[in-house]
């Protein structure tokens, strides 16, 4: 019936009640009119209406400044998610002190009385999703809120609306999250998932008419190669939204925190645990393939900054008469990605001038885009290097130009990676940052580059290059600047 109403206009669905001469149906339809039109009239299409909105029902004015230089204010967060200006949006945030678990209830309790649509809450622990469902209970205490709504006690697990929306904390567990699909998916402290846990959650979220599909990560970023990190390899990699805020996003005067309760935390918490936990600052990566800091010094946003977007052609640096350039190409697998990569040479350290990367297009397209960069920038076949485990007839039947086919495979493959990640450490090769490279290289492991685990595909492409590059005499003139 509620799509029936829905496809009418205001006054011709009136007409049809007037015609009904059964009160009861007349009485049916009114009803039916009402849960259909009332989200209708007090839809929210701004961001002022929607701090307005969470301000008058729920009391609570949330921050709107952003102190940090690459910090967001939490209402930005709160908003982007609130729109589903993505439909992944990661929130990263100081332990306790950025108000995250409280953000995410007041998103769910927003959407669920305004948008409508079920809305599921997952915690790293049981605890945690109850905590968010705590904060939820709270809020309909305030006087504003819409308390008329609600058709089940809000205090239980799972709460319903009048218009049939439920709201439910889940266990976490695999079962918990094989449940019925739902428009808005809150994950918090993703960093306590385990990934085949974070993995199957994902899978819960479908979005309805008029109900963006929507999942929000959130989580302080406390273990160097748990789940979090994962995540923001994963976003760097698919575009997903980051926002990120600390403490000093939330503190008095523009937000809710107290001075004092900053100052008790640096004196309860450890140096270290208070730089990572609080200040956001790198965890320690005791199992990172490469030194952090000496990634930090390679991704330079002082050079320019990039997202490396899906088929997003990045040029930093134009051909340059008698300048010398290597190249890399590692192929896509399945799920895998193809990225083709290029160093310039002639000077020290080289430094990244061009990088593509691509999915799921035919062979003789990707093919394509390695030998364009080869026109671009003429090299010869030994500074040319591409992955051909495996693949390598396949790829080369297409290829225009030569090049070196690299089989990445035992002695060869460890010693291609180590020597790329000494290059890195050495300060041998620098560039623009570019999101979604960064992050490869940033969380990749040693089980990745020696073990089990799946070397990252832009981490291969660099190495690739990196053995290109040093197939040419070491430069005569050592300029470190960039640009000479």
């Amino acid at each position: 019936m509620e799509q029936a109403v829905e496809s009418l206009t205001p006054t011709a669905l009136l007409q049809r009640i007037l015609a009904l001469n059964d009160p009861q149906r007349q009485t049916e339809a009114l009803q039916c009119a009402i849960r259909v039109y009332a989200p209708i009239a007090s839809r929210i299409t701004t961001d002022d209406q929607l701090w307005h909105y969470v301000c008058q029902s729920w009391g609570v004015a949330i921050p709107r400044l952003a102190v940090c230089p690459t910090h967001v204010a939490p209402f930005t967060a709160f908003a982007d998610a609130y729109f589903a200006r993505d439909s992944m949006v990661v929130w990263e945030g100081s332990r306790g002190l950025a108000g995250k678990s409280f953000l995410l209830s007041l998103l769910g309790l927003t959407i669920a009385c305004t948008r409508g649509g079920d809305v599921n809450i997952l915690g790293g622990s049981g605890q945690q999703s109850q905590r968010v469902h705590t904060y939820m209970s709270k809020a309909w205490e305030s006087p504003g809120a819409p308390r008329g709504k609600l058709r089940s006690d809000p205090l239980a697990m799972r709460t319903r609306l009048d218009d049939g929306t439920i709201i439910q904390a889940l266990l976490a567990s695999s079962t918990s999250v094989m449940g019925p699909h739902c428009p808005t998916l809150l994950l918090d402290e993703v960093d306590e998932f385990s990934i085949p846990l974070f993995d199957a959650a994902l899978g819960q979220t479908m979005s309805e008419p008029g109900r963006p599909a929507v999942t929000v990560m959130s989580s302080t970023h406390q273990y160097p190669d748990a789940c979090f990190s994962e995540v923001k390899k994963r976003a760097a990699i698919l575009g997903w939204k980051v926002d990120t805020w600390c403490y000093r996003e939330t503190l008095q005067p523009h937000g809710w925190l107290a001075p004092s309760e900053v100052d008790r935390k640096r004196r309860e918490v450890p140096l270290a645990m208070f730089r990572s936990e609080y200040d956001l600052q790198e965890p320690s990566p005791e199992s990172r393939a490469i030194d952090t800091d000496a990634v930090t010094a390679c991704f330079q946003r002082a050079l320019g900054e990039y997202e490396g977007k899906p088929r997003e052609y990045v040029e930093h640096e134009p051909p340059v008469a008698g300048a010398s350039y290597a190249h890399g190409a590692d192929w896509a697998r399945q799920q895998d990605w193809s990225e083709i990569l290029s160093l310039r040479t002639d000077t020290l350290p080289y430094r990244l001038v061009a990088y593509e990367r691509m999915q799921r297009l035919p062979w003789p397209q990707m093919v394509g885009r390695f030998d364009a960069r080869l026109d671009r920038y003429p090299t010869p076949a030994e500074r040319a290097c591409h992955d051909r485990t495996g693949i390598g007839d396949v790829v080369e039947g297409y290829m225009a130009h030569d090049a070196e086919g690299v089989i990445l495979a035992g002695r060869a493959r460890a010693d291609l990676f180590a020597n790329c990640v000494s290059a890195i450490e050495r300060g041998e090769i620098i560039s623009p940052w570019i999101t979604a490279l960064e992050a490869q290289i940033r969380y990749c492991t040693v089980d990745d580059l020696y073990g089990s685990g799946h070397p990252p595909d832009g981490f291969v492409a660099l190495a690739l290059a990196y053995r290109g590059a040093k197939a040419i005499p070491p430069p005569s003139k050592r300029a470190g600047a960039w640009g000479s």
